[in-house]
């Protein structure tokens, strides 16, 4: 389908996505609210950009403290996946990171993990200023507190950040039933 009036997109385009999952770790995982409904729909997402050869970046918040990334999330990433290990809030805010974003050559960049209102809002506004497309996972995303997590959700909508779930992005990027990750991400919504 071509365009005809506008060279804005809105669709977001497999060629030009990458994904950053945000201190999924096991000290601060455990204090989440709804955290085994959250993990349920991170293993599915992860499996499902898998399928799609989406890049994924996998930050960790001060690791000495914090801990590693949960054993279920490591289980379903691959060997290749790059974790960084951070102490600012922000993603972007530490260079490794920011470089990694920067060197995909990605402008849309899928955002989820914990919590939302602190490390997942500060790195989608840092996205948004550097002019990149955040995407907000919001079923993938927790806080300690629903409130907190409302909260950081609305100020990420408000400032230009796309807000999905799921389900949607991975058949968004998926496309087309003949594609042949669609049978797996089919089978992951199930």
């Amino acid at each position: 389908m071509a365009t005809i009036f506008s060279e804005t997109t809105y669709r977001i385009q497999r060629d030009n996505c990458q994904a950053v999952l945000i201190d999924v770790q096991g000290k601060l995982f455990s204090h989440i609210y709804r955290r085994a409904d959250i993990q349920a729909k991170l293993i599915q997402l992860i499996q499902g950009l898998q399928a799609l050869d989406i890049p994924i970046l996998v930050a960790e918040q001060y690791k000495e403290k914090l801990g590693d990334t949960v054993d279920e999330l490591k289980a379903v990433l691959t060997d290749n996946t790059p974790f960084i290990d951070k102490t600012t809030f922000s993603v972007c805010d530490y260079d490794e990171a920011w470089n990694h974003i920067a060197q995909q050559n990605r402008q849309s960049v899928l955002v989820f993990g914990i919590e939302t209102h602190v490390c997942v809002m500060q790195t989608v506004l840092d996205l948004l200023d550097n002019s990149m497309q955040p995407v907000v996972i919001a079923d993938a995303t927790g806080s300690r507190d629903a409130y907190d997590r409302r909260q950081g959700i609305r100020r990420m909508r408000r400032a230009g950040a796309v807000i999905t779930t799921t389900e949607a992005i991975l058949f968004e990027l998926c496309r087309d039933s003949k594609d042949p990750a669609f049978k797996t991400i089919s089978n992951l919504v199930k």
